[in-house]
């Protein structure tokens, strides 16, 4: 009886942690570990969630009390970080334009807020490239909508300023050696 009266008095508390906290509301999306889905209802016992995939996760209160909870309901706005590889036979002139032309293309996108942009490395078989902007919403849709506009324009202008992006390649050379004795 104390066992199961300290579990109910541990959901009851957990309850009223998250009815005088609120780390989350009902219409929320949150991620709770590897769950995540919209607050749809908070008892004194379960919160209940609605999934993605469109079922409901029931979930203890006194689990999302003692979780770590991603709030992304009250985010302002959504930070993009992007990697963009081009060929080792993009001569410099062109390579020293990238960052300036990815600049001008995420700061003319509406509700976008540029933030950096640099050659970060030599790769295997890339030069590359990272972007930092981001999204003035915390809406979703929004966030996908200028990710891929940005993305189109990019690869509109690489294509135009004849700009090859890169891909894991290998190159072989074979020589041909000559016979020593004929």
């Amino acid at each position: 009886i104390a066992l199961a009266a300290q579990t109910i008095l541990g959901d009851l508390f957990s309850y009223f942690v998250i009815l005088f906290d609120r780390p989350f509301e009902i219409g929320d999306f949150i991620i709770v570990d590897d769950k995540m889905g919209a607050v749809e209802y908070i008892g004194i016992k379960t919160t209940r969630l609605r999934t993605l995939g469109g079922e409901q996760l029931v979930c203890s209160n006194k689990d999302l009390t003692d979780s770590r909870v991603h709030n992304y309901k009250r985010m302002e706005k959504r930070r993009v970080v992007f990697n963009i590889g081009v060929t080792y036979q993009t001569s410099a002139g062109k390579l020293k334009s990238i960052p300036a032309v990815v600049k001008s293309i995420i700061s003319r996108t509406t509700d976008v807020l540029f933030d950096r942009g640099h050659f970060s490395a030599f790769g295997d078989s890339s030069l590359n490239f990272e972007f930092v902007y981001y999204i003035l919403s915390s809406d979703y849709v929004l966030f996908m909508e200028k990710q891929q506009a940005i993305n189109f324009e990019l690869f509109e202008t690489f294509e135009k300023m004849h700009i090859d992006f890169a891909y894991p390649t290998s190159t072989i050379f074979l020589t041909k050696e000559h016979e020593a004795f004929q």
